[in-house]
């Protein structure tokens, strides 16, 4: 039996009460027996609503109470911060400021993320050494492949059409139908990037169990980051969509766990000089 199959295993002998589980009672039990029910987690967020994130927050504690040592994989950190981040990691008293000012160190690497948010999961990643990963492609190569095409940087420009019309269509809807078909096609590449990118994030980390921090978009078991698994990496994965209350979404998802809807001003505000100033992809990350 390989390694990969005896975690499998592991994992299966968890779910029937034979590891440290939770009793489903609440959202929080039933979001850490989720957690521990594939080695591979791909866990969704609405990148800004505060219910979510502490909800995950409290999951994701659990599952390292049972005794679980997953790679952290987080799409708010460019994989250029990589180096840096593991320079931090390897020192056993440094902080989350630390932690934070290597992954995120100027401006332009903070924009778009409430850094409040992320601290308990870094803080968790130190507690219980962890590797931390830096699951995402920055905006300047998301530039280069909106450009040049996914293969510009190395990634697969073989893209279903399947994946591509589902991603045009989010990405359309995402800036409130200010975008043409022509223009939603093209940034389709720099999504699909993220995703390739973040699964050969997990392919790197099966072993151990791994633990992907990511928008709903990239976390869709139908056209996200899953798509881009192996067929072992597939087998041993769950997706895990935190919908606000309402959203249509939830056939996307393995599992699906709503939320109400975070307070904030109308995203379409403003978006249009936004957009007409736009060389490429827009925002920190994707829904």
């Amino acid at each position: 039996m390989t390694k990969f199959a005896t975690m499998l295993s592991l994992w299966a002998l968890a779910m029937t009460g034979c590891a440290h589980a939770p009793q489903p009672g609440s959202q929080v039990g039933a979001l850490t027996l989720a957690l521990q029910s594939h080695p591979v987690v791909l866990l969704g967020e609405v990148h800004d609503n505060v219910e979510q994130h502490a909800l995950r927050a409290q999951a994701l504690r659990g599952l390292l109470e049972s005794g679980a040592r997953p790679a952290l994989l987080m799409e708010q950190f460019d994989r250029e911060r990589q180096p840096d981040i593991d320079a931090v990691l390897a020192h056993p008293g440094s902080t989350v400021d630390e932690l934070l000012a290597a992954a995120a160190p100027d401006a332009a690497a903070r924009q778009g993320w409430d850094w409040a948010l992320y601290r308990p999961y870094v803080a968790l990643a130190l507690a219980y050494r962890l590797p931390l990963v830096a699951a995402n492609v920055s905006r300047a190569d998301a530039r280069r492949v909106f450009s040049d095409g996914l293969t510009a940087l190395g990634f697969d420009g073989a893209v279903p059409e399947d994946i591509a019309a589902a991603q045009a269509t989010s990405i359309t809807e995402g800036h409130c139908g200010m975008l043409d078909e022509r223009q939603a096609r093209r940034m389709v590449a720099a999504q699909v990037a993220r995703d390739q990118f973040m699964a050969r994030a997990i392919e790197s980390h099966l072993d151990r169990g791994v633990v992907l921090l990511a928008g709903n978009g990239h976390v869709r078991s139908d056209v996200g980051v899953v798509r881009w698994l192996s067929p072992r990496g597939r087998a041993g994965s769950v997706s895990i969509g935190l919908l606000e209350a309402g959203d249509p979404q939830g056939r996307a998802f393995d599992r699906v766990f709503f939320t109400g809807v975070q307070t904030r001003t109308d995203p379409c505000e403003g978006l249009r000089p936004r957009l007409s100033a736009s060389q490429g992809p827009l925002g920190a990350g994707s829904p």
